[in-house]
């Protein structure tokens, strides 16, 4: 027995060594096998990564696996996929993996695909992607096979995916989450299939969307007759959504199409039939919703599918004195009546109607009533639709489970006809687009998160013409903004029904207090680091693209930042994400501003272009809170008195819709109405203060002041503009930058008598008109920042400019006397022959412009007392300066004079 046993188990380990090794040796013989089955069906370029073999897997029968399956079209979709297949394994009898082409088709018992992914389409010329087997060029004799054949006995697709597209009919079948499972005999006449079917459905014809991820499981037994292609169903039950359907039948292949002949209807008649034909993610559990009435789906689909026609339809759908409650909410909704007709009594796709008899309900007290037809449904779609009705806002979720992000309130009365067809509502076609009637909602409350205050309507009125919409009352208020509007608006309808359309309207908006802080929430944008480390918003305001309008504003006081206007008056264009200001008048910082240009937000970055016309504005004021003010003249902000400006200037804006000041380019022309500056406040006045005593810049004459400005790139230049103080003149130029940095020129025209006693005295001694009225130019150089500024002074050149013009006047004086001494002296100093007195003389000269520059470049009047001291402590410099001066200014001179 033991040795039994031991000859039994080497033998069966011999099996399963063999079984396990087999496969190896077969390997390519296998995967010549399934090229060849490949290349005899199907017209296309087929690749696979893997085809492995296995004898232990489904024993008896042997296991094939095609990894990685991936069909591409030849033209006219040439390399286009057709399919990719993660894997598919058929199961077939081991005598079936030896067989040669001559010995009959192979059969294969079973087939299983895995992710599976096949895009099916047809061109407008009609040609069809999935029309890849080949024809049999000639028929097969008697003792020939007919091609590949099955003998399954079960099939199974898993977690795929089917697309189904159709150019010319503008069709789009999308079927996901594919779950399959078929049982049947394919190889007889006459056969039956058992499947069983979970997929989500979404199906679009013509840009309208009539299912979406919609789940429908299908259990059905399908009869085939293979010799006439009629396939039959029966026994059938159909789930869409939740609802049940029954369904029996029969599909024909035929050479023009397909001939069906189709009836269903819900098994039951409970409203609660109805429910289900709403998604789950809409109508929530519905398990325990208590329900009364009747629901009813019954039709008839029958004709022939061909290109130019479809079946025939009759479809019904109706109720009668039905009601629903949820357990869990306070609120029903009851007398419901629903009576509808979905009908094509032609077989042209053109001629499928809807008709909505009847579609009413109550919510409390609450009747709403509607009706509509729909016609024309594939081309240009025509609609009549009534609506007539009160609804009380807050009571839809009290009575079905809608997830709202904030809560509704208000009563909401309409009672409209309107007719139209989309092709006018796409072209803005308003006079084929009519409605009559009426609606009005009061008590209206509406918050988001984008507000930063509930939007509470009080009340709004409107009344529908056949082409335009009246708004004839509108009073709202949020936060402590109150709003009254009123005008027209154009294609309502059309904006409600299309994404594509355009509002129009002409508005007249009044407001006591409009605060725009009222209208913004918290900023949450996300933003972006770009390649440069730069952090930007992800995203700025827009202005909507659908809006085409005109309103005339009209505001007592309206607040933005730290801003009051009064009497705000102006009209806005909005049109192509573009407001255009027409206009726009305030009374602000004590004197008047006018506004004109445009805001567009049509590119990544919004821009703007501004003309600003300021009238009287209080200087202080308007340059502390002004923040373009401050920039464009930092300095005047110590201004005590009136301005007047006219500014243009564009740019871009960042995400609060605030210039970016980098960016900002124009011109200003202002005009300064004042007499009063405070320098005090000032470390650049302070420093010219220090640097230039004789100037006390608080007393500045700046009246009638005019000066232009031109900015770009961050950088503000002044044109040359003149000062005055007393009968010093100013003359002041250069450029600062909005980063507070400054390089400016003031040349200062000085009197000889702001220059200290000395130079009083040498001036008296000439005795000249022309002397007496004599300046000289210091330049001061401003530079480094205005809350850090550096001041440097040129007085050497000044100094130079006195001392030639001295000298020239009183050689002047002395060649008209026609004195010979006068003139060999004045020769003398002028660069003649040089004599050792000579020499000494032009040293003397020397000596008195050295003083002229040290009084000159003293800066205080201290510092010029200072000098005189030094000058007579000096015996050399004062001895030199008498001498000098006396022998050019000086009466008659002693022959020992010129020797000294």
């Amino acid at each position: 027995m033991k040795k039994f046993l031991k000859i039994t188990g080497i033998t069966l380990l011999i099996i399963i060594a063999l079984l396990i090794a087999i496969p190896f040796v077969f390997q390519g013989q296998i995967k010549d096998m399934v090229k060849q089955v490949i290349n005899q069906n199907l017209n296309a370029h087929v690749e696979f990564s893997d085809v492995s073999l296995s004898f232990i897997r489904s024993f008896p029968q042997a296991h094939v696996d095609v990894s990685d399956l991936v069909i591409t079209n030849f033209e006219p979709f040439k390399d286009e996929t057709f399919a990719s297949i993660k894997n598919i394994s058929f199961t077939m009898s081991v005598k079936e993996l030896f067989k040669s082409a001559s010995e009959g088709p192979i059969v294969i018992k079973s087939i299983t695909v895995d992710e599976a992914l096949l895009t099916l389409k047809t061109d407008k010329f009609g040609n069809s992607n999935y029309d890849i087997t080949k024809e049999d060029e000639a028929a097969p004799t008697e003792n020939e096979s007919s091609g590949f054949a099955m003998d399954i006995q079960h099939y199974s697709i898993k977690n795929s995916a089917l697309t189904y597209s159709d150019e010319a009919s503008k069709m789009l079948i999308n079927l996901t989450e594919l779950n399959h499972i078929g049982k049947g005999i394919f190889s007889g006449d006459i056969s039956e299939l058992d499947t069983n079917t979970d997929v989500n459905v979404s199906f679009t014809m013509d840009s309208t969307n009539y299912l979406n991820s919609n789940p429908v499981k299908l259990d059905a037994i399908i009869g085939l007759d293979l010799n006439n292609d009629i396939y039959t169903f029966k026994e059938n039950k159909a789930l869409i959504n939740a609802l049940p359907i029954k369904f029996n039948g029969y599909v024909k292949l035929i050479e023009e199409g397909q001939e069906m002949d189709i009836s269903f209807e819900n098994p039951g008649s409970d409203f609660k039939d109805f429910l289900a034909l709403i998604p789950e993610t809409y109508s929530k559990n519905i398990e325990n919703v208590e329900t009364t009435g009747s629901f009813k789906i019954k039709g008839i689909v029958k004709g022939l599918v061909s290109e130019e026609t479809i079946p025939k339809l009759d479809i019904s759908i109706t109720s009668n004195n039905a009601s629903f409650k949820y357990p869990d909410l306070p609120k029903g909704i009851k007398d419901i009546s629903i009576n509808t007709l979905i009908k094509n009594e032609t077989g042209y796709m053109d001629d499928t109607y809807v008709d909505i008899k009847t579609l009413d309900f109550k919510i409390d007290n609450d009747a709403f009533k509607s009706s509509a037809t729909i016609k024309n449904m594939t081309k240009n779609m025509v609609v009549d639709a009534n609506i007539d009705g009160i609804l009380n806002l807050a009571n839809l979720t009290k009575a079905y489970p809608i997830a709202l992000d904030n809560e509704l309130t208000g009563i909401l009365k309409a009672k409209i006809h309107t007719a139209f067809d989309m092709n006018a509502i796409e072209t803005n076609a308003y006079e084929r687009i009519k409605a009559d009637g009426n609606a009005s909602i009061t008590g209206f409350v509406f918050s988001s998160e984008d507000l930063a205050n509930p939007i509470q309507i009080s009340q709004a009125a409107m009344s529908f013409s056949p082409q335009t919409v009246s708004l004839n009352t509108f009073h709202a208020k949020t936060g402590e903004s109150d709003l009254k509007a009123s005008g027209s608006i154009h294609n309502l309808i059309g904006f409600l029904l299309s994404s594509k359309a355009t509002l129009k309207g002409n508005f007249s908006m009044d407001s006591n207090l409009f605060k725009v802080s009222d209208f913004m929430a918290e900023d949450k944008v996300s933003t972006t680091t770009d390649n440069k480390g730069t952090t930007a918003p992800s995203e700025s305001l827009k202005i909507p693209a659908f809006l085409d309008c005109t309103i005339k504003a009209n505001a007592k006081t309206v607040v933005y930042d730290n801003l009051n206007l009064k009497n705000v008056s102006g009209i806005l264009h909005i049109k192509d994400q573009q407001v255009t200001l027409e206009n726009l008048t305030s009374q602000i910082f004590d004197g008047a501003l006018a506004v004109s240009g445009d805001i567009s937000t049509k590119n990544e970055t919004p821009t703007f272009h501004m003309n600003l016309n300021a009238d009287g504005f209080d200087i202080a004021k308007s340059f502390k809170d002004l923040e373009l003010l401050q920039n464009l003249a930092p300095i005047a902000k110590l201004f005590h008195g009136k301005l007047n400006t006219t500014i243009n200037l564009s740019g871009q804006l960042d995400k609060d819709s605030s210039p970016i000041l980098s960016t900002v380019s124009g011109s200003a022309l202002a005009q300064l109405l004042t007499t009063k500056i405070d320098a005090e406040q000032s470390p650049l006045l302070n420093k010219l203060q220090d640097a230039l005593s004789f100037i006390e810049f608080d007393k500045l004459d700046l009246k009638d002041l005019k000066t232009k400005l031109e900015f770009a790139n961050g950088k503000v230049s002044v044109q040359p503009f003149d000062l005055k103080y007393k009968d010093i003149g100013i003359t002041v130029s250069g450029a600062h930058g909005f980063d507070k940095s400054i390089n400016y020129s003031a040349i200062f025209n000085v009197p000889a008598k702001y220059l200290g006693s000395d130079i009083n005295r040498l001036i008296g001694k000439i005795n000249d008109n022309e002397v007496n009225n004599m300046s000289i130019p210091i330049t001061a150089n401003i530079g480094g920042s205005v809350t850090s500024p550096s001041v440097k002074t040129d007085f050497t050149s000044g100094v130079s400019n006195l001392t030639k013009q001295l000298v020239e006047i009183e050689k002047q004086k002395l060649l008209s006397q026609g004195t010979d001494k006068v003139k060999d002296l004045i020769g003398g100093i002028l660069g003649g022959n040089k004599t050792k007195t000579d020499s000494i003389k032009e040293q003397q000269n020397n000596s008195v412009q050295n003083v002229l520059k040290d009084i000159m470049s003293n800066k205080s009047k201290s510092d010029t007392t200072s000098v005189k001291k030094d000058s007579i402590k000096t015996n050399t410099t004062k001895d030199a300066v008498k001498n000098v001066l006396g022998g050019l200014l000086g009466g008659k001179k002693k022959a020992n004079d010129t020797v000294k």
